[in-house]
């Protein structure tokens, strides 16, 4: 039986709002290196938005701006109304922003799992029941419940990627910001968390911020957002976005191979919408044709 059991309706609350940000990175031999450049976002309370792009195109500085591990060179970056350029401001906004980082060992703290999935809520000041209970239903939401005595380090890679997940969600947070989080899950570990964020966004009203490689996520966000050389390059729903193989391959992303085929099948002249995103969508389509 699910534990969450009503449909959170989305508010028209923007819950992060990005403006004119740039960000330039001081190196030793290149000197400033301008990462992002005046990018304007707002991200609505609720909302899953999945971001897109090529190495280097600034995926990750812009995702580590929305809790404060970053600083804007220029430009305000506000999370509930909260700037992360103000000291005072932090310590909310990092209890209301959850970060999962590429690499699960830059999160992982405690020597064994259930300790470390404590040490979020343990850091919020909740009583003992509180923690234990959000360590169980975390552990419970990643698949992971047989391993809260292991030790980390004895987990592969995609079983730490779970527990740093289950760290985050067991503080509750009201924006989960997510970078690659599925780069070392097989099929199976990327479908289950896909799951988990969405029953998120739809029974708690997370808001999802998604970095991602994976073009077949992306198309199960609300909004994606494509990054080239620092800047937002579009934006828009996934079927207005991600529909246009050669647009996407000269971008730098691999287009959806069901939706390649449908364009092909179009310019041989079968009678076919060239937007489709899916096999399912794909068969109905084919068994509509006369």
């Amino acid at each position: 039986m699910p534990l969450i059991l009503e449909v959170f309706t989305p508010g028209s609350e923007t819950m992060i709002q990005i403006s004119n940000l740039s960000f330039c990175y001081e190196t030793s031999g290149r000197g400033k290196v301008v990462a992002l450049r005046d990018v304007d976002l707002a991200v609505q309370e609720g909302e899953f938005v999945a971001i897109l792009g090529t190495n280097g195109c600034g995926k990750t500085t812009l995702a580590k701006h929305l809790n404060g591990l970053l600083v804007p060179t220029k430009g305000t970056v506000l999370i509930n109304g909260w700037s992360t350029s103000d000291p005072s401001t932090l310590w909310k906004i990092r209890q209301n922003v959850g970060y999962i980082f590429q690499n699960p060992e830059n999160q992982i703290v405690a020597t064994l799992v259930e300790e470390d999935i404590a040490f979020g809520p343990e850091n919020l000041g909740l009583p003992p029941s509180e923690i234990k209970s959000r360590v169980k239903n975390a552990l419970k939401a990643v698949g992971m419940s047989d391993f809260a005595r292991w030790e980390p380090h004895f987990l592969s890679a995609g079983q730490q990627q779970r527990i740093a997940l289950a760290g985050v969600l067991a503080m509750e947070p009201k924006v989960i910001v997510l970078d690659e989080p599925t780069s070392m899950l097989d099929s199976a570990g990327r479908k289950q968390v896909l799951k988990l964020i969405k029953d998120l966004k739809q029974y708690k009203g997370t808001t999802i911020v998604y970095i991602t490689h994976f073009i077949q996520e992306a198309i199960e966000a609300d909004r994606v957002v494509i990054m080239q050389d620092g800047k937002i390059f579009q934006e828009g729903a996934p079927r207005d976005v991600l529909t246009d193989p050669m647009r996407l391959r000269d971008l730098g992303i691999s287009p959806l191979p069901i939706n390649e085929l449908a364009v092909g099948l179009a310019r041989a002249g079968l009678n076919l919408p060239t937007v489709v995103l899916g096999v399912e969508e794909m068969v109905r389509v084919l068994c509509s044709l006369n």
